[in-house]
């Protein structure tokens, strides 16, 4: 009798040393920067500076300067508001769902998709601040003690609950990427100490050792790093502090996946506008925001795995897990707006049923047909295995999954405002030069603090790559194969480790 045990591929490829781990991550920190990073960021500067100069104007003379009017209150702003906070949900899910989970295969991916939460944050904060008109009152938000009399915030206004829930967020979420940084900021910390003791500055060094020294000698950053570092040594009771401590952390982050995007949605569907006022935005919204996060996860890894040739531990599998989940979470929106449209029929409220017909053939119906084609159509493809392991064609469906997931707020929000009770005050909602502009800088904002966070900090988890190492090399499968032979119970049965790629 023989029994053929499927093995899963390896998380890092070509049999990685954890010396190799080090080596490979670390030199993209301590080494210069290269030209493809270089025209990256250059690009991201470049994003930046035009749109601080249409910031500067939307600041300077008001939010007058976007195509908003009386009819549409809420347009293209908030629908890059919505988008900014859903791209942030994935780090979030992959640190912490995952890691609850024991899913080893986040630990090439994780660090990145933390970071990207935090600037995507940020960026959805940009837009809540330029919307208020006045940002040097936006302390005004917060529940704070003031000499203002009875000056308090409105505690049933979900827009407060926005404050509250994006905060708490981005709290949570930066401490534990912080947290996960502190073992491999000692690491280089130790590294760039090592490379001062080693290349000693001495009196009688001639012109060209000094100068060959110093390019490798590197005192600011043993000096910065020692700081980030916290003091770690790495013993046994440091490690299992930060173990409780991460588990603690994503516990917490946990909860926080499903409230912050629901809280998002209650800013529409607590209210009492036709196409808004629906109990299934809550899920809805947080299964998009999964969808869209991971579809900028994989655009960021794949670009992040060519410009720092990061093949051996951004592997294929690594790409087919997460087109796994954006199939799965492509169609539970595909769901959602099926039933969108079914419970606008059910209900009987002739202005529910309008809003969703006018989505669907009014006007914007060009919005609503490439929101469709993006999120339900274009994920199917990764039903086939080839498409979910070709690099190509899954940067490319990143890229239009999170067009649709855009035109998917823009949708819900104009085409439900521009047609009101009123035929009269019907109108066709236009952006300006000005709410481009302020998209623009966002995008300039977040591509620029993730390419600095690219080079200045290890983009993957060493720590937890290499505790992931030994399960997934080939003498590891080796070993367990020879165990469950020995356990099998001698020669009566035979176990062969077989790969087959060609199977699902």
């Amino acid at each position: 009798m023989q029994v053929t045990s499927p093995i899963r591929e390896p998380l890092v490829l070509n049999k990685m040393t954890m010396h190799n781990i080090t080596n490979d991550v670390c030199k993209q920190v301590e080494g210069k920067p290269t030209m493809p990073w270089l025209i990256c960021f250059g690009i991201s500067l470049v994003l930046l500076g035009l749109g601080t100069i249409s910031v500067a104007s939307t600041w300077w003379y008001g939010i007058g300067t976007w195509g908003l009017n009386k009819t549409v209150g809420w347009a293209w702003d908030i629908t890059n508001f919505v988008w900014w906070v859903g791209i942030g949900h994935a780090g979030t899910l992959i640190s912490a769902i995952l890691m609850l989970f024991r899913q080893k295969w986040r630990t090439s991916i994780n660090r990145a998709a933390e970071a990207m939460t935090i600037f995507a944050v940020l960026c959805a904060g940009s837009f809540i601040l330029f919307h208020m008109g006045r940002p040097w009152v936006a302390h005004w938000a917060l529940p704070l003690p003031n000499t203002y009399g009875s000056l308090w915030v409105n505690f049933n206004s979900p827009l407060v609950w926005d404050v509250f829930a994006i905060s708490t967020y981005l709290t949570v979420s930066s401490v534990f990427w912080y947290v996960g940084l502190i073992p491999d900021l000692a690491t280089i910390r130790d590294r760039a100490k090592v490379s001062l003791t080693d290349n000693p500055l001495l009196a009688t060094d001639t012109k060209e050792e000094r100068k060959a020294k110093q390019e490798k000698r590197r005192p600011i950053g043993a000096f910065m790093y020692s700081i980030m570092a916290f003091g770690w040594e790495g013993g046994a009771k440091v490690w299992a502090r930060y173990e409780y401590v991460s588990l603690i952390l994503a516990g917490l982050s946990t909860p926080l996946v499903l409230s912050v995007h629901t809280i998002v949605s209650m800013d529409f569907a607590t209210s009492v506008i036709p196409g808004w006022h629906t109990t299934i935005f809550p899920p809805y919204f947080v299964a998009g925001a999964i969808f869209s996060g991971f579809a900028m996860v994989l655009t960021l890894m794949l670009i992040t795995r060519v410009v720092f040739k990061l093949e051996n531990y951004i592997t294929l599998e690594h790409i087919e897990l997460m087109n796994k989940i954006i199939t799965l979470t492509g169609s539970i929106v595909g769901v959602a707006y099926i039933t969108e449209f079914f419970i606008a029929w059910y209900s009987g409220v002739e202005y529910e049923s309008y809003a969703f017909i006018n989505r669907a053939f009014g006007p914007y119906w060009w919005a609503y047909a490439a929101m469709m084609l993006c999120n339900v159509v274009s994920p199917q493809l990764f039903w086939s295995r080839t498409i979910r392991r070709n690099l190509v064609a899954t940067f490319v469906l990143s890229i239009i999954v999170n067009i649709g997931m855009w035109f998917e707020r823009f949708v819900i929000i104009v085409t439900s405002l521009h047609r009101d009770y009123l035929p009269s005050s019907w109108i066709y909602f236009r952006p300006t030069i000005y709410d481009v502009g302020d998209y623009l800088f966002t995008f300039g904002l977040f591509f620029t603090l993730f390419f600095l966070f690219a080079k200045f900090l290890p983009v993957i988890n060493m720590a937890e790559v290499k505790a992931a190492l030994n399960s997934s090399d080939e003498a590891a499968r080796e070993r367990g194969v020879i165990a469950l032979s020995k356990k099998a119970g001698g020669e009566g049965v035979k176990i062969a480790a077989v790969h087959n790629p060609d199977k699902d």
